[in-house]
């Protein structure tokens, strides 16, 4: 069993671990479980696994500081597990840099969409004879979809998949509006709900990182009711087509 098949689910619950691996062995993962946030830690480091599930309320490290020491050194996709209900854990878990995340009790379809989701839009295309976007560069950012690296005036800027692939899309179309509609779709890989903010979270995490312009504006720019759009940088002399 390869890498590119191993999910490590970090979870003190054995009961959920073990129905959540009746779901995905069938779809051809193999599944590690790590019942303890110490232990979670060690493991998910190792580099040997394509996806973490993690959940927040864990002994030993909560999932928020867990998940806040991955990101210090890898950008391995992460779909956490917080409590229906609870807003903030969503929103905190963002903004550390969750790829997605899932309200328990949960429908262990969902959770197996969820993840297809993820991969379909983290993993490079296994044709190598697929032809790959040619560089994106707007003003001070330049996006490389081959290395899947952005740099800003040269200088690397460190995001994760889900927000790579979201500016990827603003970028492609700069100087006109993306709506959320679209980008939930495009980046999630769900319909847009209302009532989901995950889509407003990526776009402020984004933007904090990539800062102000050279003209000293947002790079991404909220278009209220509708979606955002990356400022071209042309933009003041009329709208980039």
């Amino acid at each position: 069993m390869s890498k590119v098949d191993r999910i490590l689910v970090i979870d003190d619950d054995v009961e959920l671990c073990s129905l959540v691996g009746e779901y995905l062995e069938p779809e051809g993962f193999q599944i590690e479980a790590v019942h303890d946030g110490n232990e979670g830690l060690e493991r998910a480091l190792t580099g040997n696994h394509l996806l973490i599930v993690l959940d927040v309320m864990l002994p030993g490290i909560n999932g928020f500081d867990l998940l806040r020491r991955i990101r210090n050194s890898s950008k391995i996709p992460v779909l956490l597990l917080t409590a229906r209900g609870e807003d903030v854990d969503r929103i905190v878990g963002l903004e550390i840099g969750a790829d997605d995340y899932l309200p328990k009790p949960f429908n262990p379809r969902e959770l197996v969409a969820r993840i297809r989701a993820i991969l379909r839009r983290t993993q490079k295309p296994e044709n190598a004879g697929e032809a790959i976007p040619e560089i994106l560069r707007v003003g001070d950012i330049e996006l490389d979809p081959a290395t899947r690296s952005v740099r800003q005036h040269g200088k690397p800027v460190e995001l994760t998949s889900v927000e790579f692939n979201l500016l990827q899309v603003l970028l492609s179309e700069a100087g006109r509006v993306v709506t959320r509609e679209r980008l939930a779709d495009t980046v999630l890989g769900r319909k847009f709900s209302p009532f989901d903010r995950s889509i407003d979270m990526h776009v402020s995490k984004v933007r904090k990182k990539l800062g102000d312009s050279d003209n000293g504006a947002d790079h991404i720019k909220t278009v209220r009711g509708v979606g955002y759009i990356f400022a071209h940088p042309r933009d003041e002399a009329g709208r980039a087509e």
